[in-house]
């Protein structure tokens, strides 16, 4: 049933059929194939699918996160990253990675983090003489950082199929996020003094003054990863709280809120909410055959019996997620492999807590690789540019996430717990 499972979802991703749809359809065919009476299994496991509490962390985080992103404390954020870097050479190409890495901290999705700031930063970059497709390249990287700072939907996701506590998951995220940061802004720093780019001419308001109107939002991150990493509140708790101090902040502090961002925010909410639970559900018919099956023993029976080594099973996990990445988005791909990779990780000692933050940075990679790369889909939409011209800006941040991918898998001290 796996073989008919994998190749009817090859040809219905080909076919452009939505993935959700697509796991479901070759759910039933490779279900057909073995026994048509099992049927019933379907709604049974699209049910059980969402029998989990921390679920209910998912839309209040994103409604967090697009009560934040929509009113001035959106634009005090933008301010407040172009205040820290924007006045130096490529400054302006910085201050999308600094932005992405602050965003993290509300919206917790790479995919809006590339559309709220690609919608704003790329025609900004453009009137200042950068090129298109370093833009969208540069957007579409950069994004990832999001699903590595906390709250982040990836990680959440991952949780719930190794029962990893969330909040180790979140704290351990911190310091590959940041050094992902890191190592942009010197990419970004090199390629503008070796192509010429020009100096940003920054944000008007101070640093000082830009921070302090920014901290409201900074202050959320902290506020998430300290409770979590006390056990002072569930992950669900803590969502609902940001809900609420979203609320507060735009209506006591800016005073921006508005019946009509409430109401934007809460359909932007639910429709993210519905794709992301779509595919959750969707994934349940799909691991139940994979189960029944012992896909996840035999493949370790497999990996130890033939790759032996730790590190050369923990290089093929790598590749493997490279290869499904770059074809499948990430949601569904930690669904899949999750279940698969969580016992072998443990049957050769990688602690699950690593193996959560190796495999979202591993998919978020296939996030801006062709040919179905999510972010780099909607970046090159803004910066109006094919896919393919892309290509040459990519490679350094595609390099350059591949070595920290490497540090990541093999430092286990690098995912701080």
């Amino acid at each position: 049933m796996t073989l008919v499972l994998a190749l009817a979802m090859a040809v219905l991703l080909a076919a452009a059929v939505p993935i959700a749809h697509s796991m479901l359809l070759a759910a039933a065919a490779a279900i057909l194939t073995r026994q048509p009476s099992a049927l019933l299994v379907i709604p049974q496991q699209l049910m059980q699918a969402m029998q989990t509490f921390p679920l209910v962390a998912i839309p209040f985080f994103i409604l967090a996160g697009a009560l934040m992103l929509s009113g001035r404390m959106g634009e005090h954020l933008m301010a407040f990253a172009s205040g820290i870097v924007g006045r130096h050479r490529g400054g302006l190409a910085q201050a999308s990675v600094v932005a992405a890495t602050v965003f993290g901290g509300v919206s917790g999705s790479a995919v809006a983090a590339a559309s709220a700031l690609g919608a704003t930063m790329i025609p900004w970059q453009r009137r200042e003489g950068y090129p298109a497709p370093f833009c969208a390249a540069l957007n579409s990287t950069a994004a990832t950082i999001d699903i590595l700072i906390p709250p982040s939907i990836p990680l959440i996701l991952y949780a719930l199929v190794s029962n990893v506590s969330i909040g180790a998951l979140f704290f351990a995220g911190i310091l590959p996020g940041l050094a992902l940061m890191v190592g942009f802004l010197a990419l970004c720093g090199w390629l503008a003094r070796r192509r010429g780019y020009p100096r940003g001419a920054g944000s008007q308001v101070p640093l000082g003054r830009a921070f302090w109107y920014a901290s409201p939002a900074l202050a959320m991150p902290v506020f998430i990863v300290v409770t979590l990493r006390f056990g002072l509140v569930t992950p669900t708790e803590i969502a609902v709280l940001a809900v609420a101090y979203a609320l507060v902040v735009s209506g006591l502090v800016y005073r921006d809120l508005s019946w009509g961002r409430v109401r934007a925010a809460l359909v932007a909410a639910a429709t993210t909410t519905g794709v992301v639970m779509l595919v959750i559900m969707a994934a349940g018919p799909a691991g139940w055959i994979m189960t029944f099956e012992r896909i996840h023993v035999l493949f370790t029976e497999w990996a130890l019996a033939v790759l032996q080594e730790k590190w050369l099973i923990i290089l093929a996990m790598n590749l493997v997620m490279l290869a499904v990445g770059t074809f499948l988005d990430l949601p569904p791909a930690i669904l899949l492999l999750g279940p698969v990779f969580v016992p072998l990780a443990q049957a050769i000692g990688l602690d699950l807590v690593q193996l959560g933050v190796m495999m979202v940075l591993n998919l978020a990679i296939g996030l801006y690789t062709p040919p179905v790369g999510t972010t780099l889909f909607v970046s090159c939409a803004i910066a109006k540019v094919r896919m393919g011209d892309t290509i040459r800006d990519l490679v350094p941040f595609f390099l350059f996430s591949l070595g920290l991918l490497a540090l990541v898998s093999y430092v286990p001290a690098l995912t701080l717990k």
